[in-house]
C-alpha cells in the first residue's frame, strides 16, 4: 500500500505534478496518483459526485492516507461523508466543496451569452474565458460540461459534519480559484480538522511551489506514520 494516494483536480494531464511526486519519492514517500475518469482517464459518461465517491472508494484501500486537490478534494469529502471510517487521514489541498451562491457566476453566464459570437475568434475566446474564470468549462467535452455542473451543484448537499476523518487542510493564501475564506469555512464545518495557510502558494502549488508542497507533505506523512 502506498503512503499517499492523490486524487487530482479538474485537469486533463498530471504532467505538472511530476516535480512534486519526484521530490516526495526522493524523501521516501510512496505515492500513487489516481487518474480521474473523464479527465486523465477516458470516459464518455456524465458523472455525479456519488459516482466519483464510489470510484474513489474502489481505488483507495481502507485505512489509507489520501489527498484531494480542488475537485479531487470534493470527491474525497463526499466519499468520507458516506464512509467515515474509510480513510485513516484526509488531506485537502485548496479543495473544492464550499457552496457559495455567486453573483459573479450569474454575471459570467449572462456575459457568456452576449459573448457567444466572439467564440469564433480564438484569441478573443481565450481572453474571455481567462477573464471569467471559466476555463475548466470551456475546455471540457460535452459529457464533462454536464459533469462539472453536477460537481458544482453537489456542494449544496455536502454535509461536512459527517466527515469524521481526521483532516489536514493545506491552502495557498494566493489562491483565487478557491479563495482562503473557503478554507476557513471548511475548517469550521469539519469536526476534526487542522488548517494551515501558505503565504506564497496559489491554487495549484504543485505548479507554483512544488518544492515547498513536497516538503510540507513529506513532513506531514512522516508525522502521521
Amino acid at each position: 500500500m502506498a503512503d499517499l494516494y492523490i486524487v487530482h483536480g479538474w485537469t486533463y494531464t498530471t504532467e505538472p505534478w511530476k516535480r512534486t511526486l519526484s521530490i516526495l519519492r526522493e524523501h521516501g514517500v510512496s505515492v500513487k496518483m489516481l487518474h480521474v475518469p473523464g479527465l486523465t482517464e477516458p470516459s464518455k459518461k456524465i458523472w455525479t459526485v456519488a459516482d466519483y465517491a464510489k470510484w474513489a472508494d474502489e481505488n483507495i484501500p481502507d485505512g489509507a492516507i489520501a489527498l484531494g486537490h480542488s475537485n479531487g478534494g470534493r470527491i474525497l469529502l463526499n466519499m468520507c461523508a458516506k464512509k467515515p471510517g474509510k480513510l485513516k487521514y484526509l488531506i485537502l489541498l485548496d479543495s473544492a466543496g464550499i457552496y457559495e451562491p455567486s453573483f459573479k457566476k450569474r454575471m459570467v453566464e449572462r456575459v457568456a451569452k452576449i459573448g457567444k459570437p466572439l467564440k469564433k475568434i480564438p484569441i478573443l475566446d481565450k481572453a474571455f474565458h481567462r477573464l471569467t474564470g471559466s476555463t475548466d468549462y470551456s475546455k471540457a467535452p460535452a459529457n464533462m460540461k454536464e459533469t462539472l455542473k453536477n460537481m458544482l451543484a453537489s456542494d449544496k448537499d455536502l454535509d461536512f459534519a459527517k466527515v469524521e476523518t481526521k483532516t489536514f487542510i493545506l491552502w495557498g493564501k494566493k489562491d483565487t480559484t478557491t479563495p482562503p475564506r473557503q478554507a476557513t469555512a471548511m475548517y469550521e464545518k469539519l469536526p476534526n480538522a487542522e488548517l494551515k495557510f501558505y503565504a506564497n502558494w496559489t491554487h495549484s502549488p504543485y505548479i507554483s511551489n512544488p518544492e515547498e508542497l513536497a516538503k510540507a507533505l513529506s513532513n506531514l506523512i512522516k508525522r502521521l506514520r
